[in-house]
């Protein structure tokens, strides 16, 4: 007559996991700062410096007539944003809390509810940065002209998952080879500075050169979102459904190899650290 009846239908499952997800999200963001705006102003600043070095760079290499007819800045914007959303989603979910985390011991915290508040966390900060920066510009600065905003947008939400995809694969490889792991996320994050291909359009670029970026799906997903953005702009030697099946691939084998890691987890991994 004392025992707690707790109700275990599908809805209050479900509605139970949304709101962990949130709170987790919520401390996610705050881990690094002690405020969750403090958190959002770097994302800020990271990506005002990112668009004011690339613009002057552009700018003194005499390559401004290389870019897309219409918006400077905004033909810049266009890729650094996808870029961020990309590499700070890929670095988020590598560095999600595993099996052997201190918070796994706290029910009902488990991997899941952990992978995809870091996911979470990562396109809150990068979104809501994006809107005030192109919220400022079209204030202060430029009215904004998107043709497709929806497409534009969609293009992000792929940037996005593929970083997630990729980050799942870092993490069900990281108890392995942690130093291995880490000196890949670097490499990664600063090899696509120039093989993401936010510097040119892959118009312009000639066919004994699109082999050495059409490899790489941020630069299919930077290019497409372009021809979104731009209304004079019609992609032609990127793919849209290339960066899509390549996520989908790295997450299923992802999460294959997160699941077997978490079969040997053990403490004596996170000893050293």
């Amino acid at each position: 007559m004392f025992t707690a009846h707790q109700n275990t239908s599908l809805f209050y499952g479900a509605f139970r996991l949304i709101e962990l997800i949130y709170h987790n999200t919520v401390r996610t963001v705050r881990k690094g700062h002690r405020d969750a705006v403090f958190a959002i102003l770097a994302n800020i600043m990271q990506t005002l410096v990112m668009i004011a070095a690339f613009y002057l760079f552009i700018d003194l290499m005499g390559m401004r007539g290389m870019a897309i007819r219409g918006d400077f800045l905004l033909y810049i914007m266009s890729g650094i944003f996808v870029f961020m959303v990309n590499v700070k989603a890929m670095g988020s979910v590598a560095s999600a809390e595993g099996p052997t985390s201190a918070m796994m011991q706290h029910l009902p915290m488990n991997t899941t509810i952990s992978l995809w508040s870091s996911a979470l966390s990562a396109l809150y900060t990068q979104l809501v940065a994006m809107f005030a920066i192109l919220a400022g510009y079209h204030l202060l600065w430029n009215p904004l002209v998107i043709d497709d905003p929806v497409g534009s947008f969609a293009m992000i939400m792929l940037a996005w998952f593929n970083g997630c995809s990729i980050g799942m694969v870092l993490l069900a490889l990281k108890p392995w080879f942690p130093r291995a792991t880490a000196v890949t996320q670097q490499i990664y994050t600063r090899f696509n500075m120039f093989a993401s291909g936010k510097m040119f359009v892959a118009n312009m670029l000639p066919v004994t050169l699109v082999g050495f970026f059409s490899w790489n799906p941020l630069f299919h997903i930077i290019d497409q979102g372009r021809g979104y953005i731009f209304i004079n702009y019609n992609p032609l030697k990127s793919s849209l459904s290339y960066p899509i099946i390549v996520s989908v691939v790295l997450l299923v084998i992802g999460l294959l190899g997160e699941s077997q890691t978490r079969k040997h987890a053990s403490l004596s991994w996170t000893a050293g650290k």
